[in-house]
């Protein structure tokens, strides 16, 4: 009897699972959501560091709205130029072209900055400003305390031994982390070919600045003077560089009274620089007295 009870009793459960098997199975068909097989293709192409750079949530956000025409098929920045192009022969586009761009942190204070106060607590970009708007009388400079490193999935910036950012660019895949992570948005994005860049943002005019820090651009216009491209200028008391326009020359980082400018330039190069306007300037003034007579 109670084997009977048992077998029975599997019979039904087997008859169940029979049928909730077929409703399922039929739902599934009825209420099935289609997919475009070119979605999980894009996804492949992607990081999948789900970092949010895009403005989109993760990867699969973004992989979405690609397919969908709302976002370019650059829009994951750590894919790179390559997943970009994998992605537009999935679109059936052109391959995108264009200047690799990374972050850059646009101040050089750090130890240069004069302080306020020596800053004890959470070790927070945001934090350290709630606290009397922060421990710097540059109220432009790197605080320092990581709010960026902590951001930054791709391991590509860091705090320097100054105290300062700093992005190591054959790391950084532009995502944008590090930027929407600054509250002084000192972080900005360059062409990663070059290597002339302006390490301040201090809009303060030049006494005020150099009073705050001792690196800090004080928009004298010597860069500016000096640069035969016409690639730099002073904006809003700041050297500001037209990347479009700039070979690299690095004339601007050896007028630079402030070394504002990166790379810095050393004593000698500078020394060395200045010898040879001199000898230009001789040189000009030679041949102006000697076509005064002719002239004559």
């Amino acid at each position: 009897m109670d084997f009977m009870n048992i077998l029975f009793a599997l019979l039904i459960l087997g008859g169940l699972a029979v049928v909730f098997g077929a409703v399922l199975a039929i739902a599934s068909k009825v209420f099935e959501v289609k997919t475009d097989p070119r979605l999980p293709e894009i996804l492949d192409c992607l990081a999948g560091a789900n970092c949010g750079g895009c403005g989109f949530p993760g990867c699969g956000g973004c992989a979405e709205a690609i397919l969908k025409g709302e976002a370019p098929v650059t829009a994951c920045a750590p894919a790179g130029a390559e997943g970009a192009a994998k992605i537009a022969a999935i679109m059936g586009m052109e391959a995108p072209s264009g200047e690799r761009m990374v972050a850059h942190v646009r101040c050089n204070g750090g130890e240069a900055s004069v302080k306020r106060y020596e800053y004890v607590g959470v070790a927070d970009c945001l934090a350290a400003l709630k606290v009397a708007g922060g421990p710097l009388e540059c109220t432009y400079g790197c605080l320092g305390m990581g709010s960026c490193v902590t951001a930054c999935q791709f391991d590509a910036i860091h705090i320097n031994d100054r105290g300062v950012a700093e992005v190591d660019k054959d790391k950084c895949t532009n995502c944008g982390a590090c930027r929407a992570a600054c509250p002084r948005k000192l972080i900005t994005e360059v062409p990663a070919s070059k290597a002339v860049h302006v390490n301040c943002m201090n809009k303060d005019k030049g006494a005020a600045a150099m009073k705050v820090c001792k690196n800090a651009c004080i928009g004298c216009g010597l860069c500016a003077k000096n640069c035969k491209l016409g690639a730099i200028s002073v904006v809003d008391n700041v050297a500001v560089i037209d990347y479009e326009k700039c070979k690299g020359c690095k004339i601007c980082t050896k007028v630079c009274p402030r070394d504002a400018i990166e790379p810095i330039a050393t004593a000698e190069e500078k020394e060395k620089y200045k010898e040879v306007q001199k000898r230009m300037a001789e040189k000009k003034a030679a041949e102006a007295a000697s076509a005064a007579p002719a002239a004559k």
